[in-house]
């Protein structure tokens, strides 16, 4: 139970080739992934805890469906059709994952609805007019689907007044369910990305990763070049994309268990992050969360796109559909 008496429920997705996923609707969240290595074994892949209480307590977005706007706005402030919205200022002067309460802090109204693949578990949420100080009445419905070795995650969003909607999930991934990520291996069809300053708010400048340790087209360890990084990797990167549909962009090996994640999506952007801020204060069983501890591969618009006209529009306007879909491939080393 919420401290204000609202039901938070647990569901287990099973697909038969043995993955098991749990998301609760407290926040959306995806509370744990199980996959097999390269041995059968299954292990918990997704960084998260086993019990409401410590979600409550507070955490870094583990596993957490992100809105209104996810990733960081500029000093919590944008003009849109010649009004200025001040928003929460809740990450140094900026505002992050759509300020005090965002939707990972919310309890969404759930169902499990029949799909053409099977079962899925649809999430809604209805963001009332300045919300978070974002205009217009928002209504969102989110679908989780387990299909074989897929995890698929569609966004549908509706709104009465133009407002920024930038969705997205933040599953922090250990493909070895223990240690560090800095051996797992990263490949991504990105030769763009967008620099930002010491706040983590993007320049507005759309770099090549060329002669970077930004450059992920070749697979190499997340270890690599991440030295040459401020604190670590917490960058956009655009992907190379050919069309709008659902596009593969990429994927991560862990040699020592031999699992893979590959991802797909409709997105133009994904946030590579390394767990920067994981410091050992929360842990899952003997599972202490260190620096480094977790990766997440956030699929997204690029941060701060209100306040940059050339970055992809995130305005969704009254009579548009918001739609997009990303997807986590789960799988093992050939």
């Amino acid at each position: 139970m919420m401290p204000g008496g609202d039901s938070v429920f647990l569901y287990t997705l099973e697909s038969e080739t043995g993955i098991v996923v749990k998301i609760t609707n407290y926040g959306g969240i995806i509370t744990e992934i199980h996959t097999p290595d390269k041995k059968g074994n299954l292990t918990n892949i997704n960084l998260g805890f086993d019990n409401l209480e410590q979600y409550l307590a507070g955490h870094p977005n583990f596993g957490a469906l992100i809105g209104r706007f996810g990733n960081r706005i500029a000093k919590g402030q944008f003009e849109l059709n010649g009004t200025t919205y001040n928003l929460a200022i809740n990450n140094g002067n900026n505002t992050l994952h759509g300020g005090n309460v965002g939707f990972d802090d919310v309890v969404w109204d759930t169902e499990v609805v029949d799909t053409e693949s099977g079962q899925g578990l649809q999430l809604k949420y209805f963001s009332e007019d300045m919300e978070e100080g974002y205009p217009g009445n928002l209504d969102v419905t989110v679908l989780y689907e387990l299909v074989g070795n897929d995890l698929e995650i569609t966004y549908n969003a509706e709104t009465d007044k133009a407002t920024p909607v930038n969705l997205t999930n933040h599953a922090y991934f250990n493909l070895s369910g223990e240690g560090k990520i800095l051996d797992h291996i990263l490949e991504m069809k990105a030769h763009q990305y967008t620099p930002v300053n010491d706040e983590t708010i993007p320049t507005g400048e759309i770099a090549d990763v060329e002669g970077t340790p930004f450059d992920f087209r070749s697979p190499k360890p997340i270890g690599r070049d991440i030295a040459q990084t401020e604190n670590g990797y917490d960058h956009n990167f655009v992907i190379d994309r050919e069309g709008d549909g659902l596009e593969w962009f990429a994927k991560l090996t862990d040699p020592k268990s031999g699992r893979t994640l590959e991802v797909l999506t409709m997105e133009p952007g994904v946030q590579l992050y390394t767990g920067n801020f994981l410091d050992g204060t929360l842990s899952n069983g003997d599972f202490v969360f260190v620096k480094n501890s977790g990766l997440c591969l956030e699929t997204q618009h690029y941060p701060d796109s209100p306040n940059h006209p050339h970055f992809p529009s995130t305005i969704l306007e009254p009579g548009e559909k918001y739609f997009t879909k990303t997807v986590y491939r789960f799988g093992v080393m050939e």
